[in-house]
């Protein structure tokens, strides 16, 4: 007996919208000064210590999982791989040696100034990437990730040996794991263009389904494959690099995410993309709120949160047998 999913389908954005809904509220009142929402506004204690550390961090961890969520399906489009992501194909390993490089040579520098030499950075890593990717047999499909995972563990190693050389490691631990503990009001408004990029994403959505078809198919429906992959890169890139310049590296939310979605509501990402972004959002929230209750009053960086959640999600994934009927 065959069971129609379309039910599933409709309610699905509905009840990841709620979750993240329900999370918000939840992050505004979790930490280790108490601040009930009822004092808000009679309290002007309560009141700066919402708008200064509270909804700065509950905004940026929305944008961060939501952006890197929707990279991740990015970067599985452009590679033809639904196994690659940011944190797993050099991205964010490039992005921070980017990081590294402005510290060394320019220690003054912003974090606008690290955000464009990283994202420069991430763009070439990226590009590298999925330049060799393509060259590899697409009847192996589990080379490209293999191949990711050792071309950003070498990157990351040549940062490792660079900051050790010049004693930077205790700034290198900053960006190799991602933590909301430091976000305040003005250090994560450069998020704000992450969003901006994943409008962008949104727009060109419809042409990225289509590149999923390959080149040879891209090309005959019209559509300019070079110039659509040169955009993808260019949103990965810098979605990727200020969300570590901004909070560190977040790993396996790209990965997980939109392989859940997919299972759920199919491969249009017209349609797919906002719940991929909610979904995001959703994990990367929950988590960071569950390292801040775990060893309360103390807190455990989300990164090594969702380090855990997603490595379990994702085996469940390879395991878990298929559906049928």
């Amino acid at each position: 007996m065959s069971v129609s999913v379309k039910p599933l389908r409709s309610v699905v954005p509905w009840i990841a919208g709620l979750g993240l809904a329900i999370l918000f509220l939840l992050s505004l009142v979790t930490g280790v000064s108490d601040m009930p929402l009822s004092q808000v506004f009679s309290n002007p204690e309560a009141l700066q210590l919402l708008l200064v550390s509270r909804l700065p961090r509950t905004l940026a961890a929305i944008l961060v999982g939501a952006g890197l969520a929707i990279t991740g399906q990015i970067m599985q489009t452009l590679a033809r791989n639904g196994f690659v992501e940011p944190s797993t194909a050099g991205t964010a390993q490039s992005a921070e040696l980017g990081i590294l490089a402005v510290i060394m040579l320019w220690p003054a520098a912003g974090l606008l100034a690290k955000s464009i030499v990283a994202t420069v950075a991430a763009l070439l890593g990226t590009s590298l990437f999925l330049m060799t990717a393509h060259r590899l047999p697409p009847t192996q499909p589990y080379l490209v990730p293999l191949f990711g995972i050792v071309y950003g563990g070498v990157i990351g190693a040549a940062v490792t040996f660079i900051a050790w050389q010049a004693d930077l490691m205790q700034y290198l631990s900053i960006w190799t794991s991602g933590d909301f503990s430091g976000v305040l009001r003005g250090r994560y408004e450069l998020l704000w263009v992450g969003a901006a990029m994943l409008v962008i994403a949104f727009a060109i959505a419809d042409r990225l389904t289509i590149m999923t078809l390959g080149q040879d198919t891209t090309t005959g429906l019209g559509i300019d494959y070079r110039r659509m992959m040169q955009l993808g890169l260019v949103v990965v890139a810098t979605v990727s690099a200020l969300s570590t310049v901004v909070v560190g590296m977040i790993p396996f939310v790209g990965l997980v995410v939109p392989n859940i979605v997919s299972r759920l509501m199919g491969q249009n990402l017209r349609t797919t993309l906002p719940l991929i972004g909610i979904s995001g959002a959703l994990l990367v929230l929950g988590c960071d709120i569950l390292g801040r209750v775990i060893r309360y009053p103390y807190e455990i960086p989300v990164g090594t949160v969702m380090g855990c959640v997603s490595g379990i999600i994702f085996l469940w994934l390879i395991f878990r047998r298929p559906a049928h009927g």
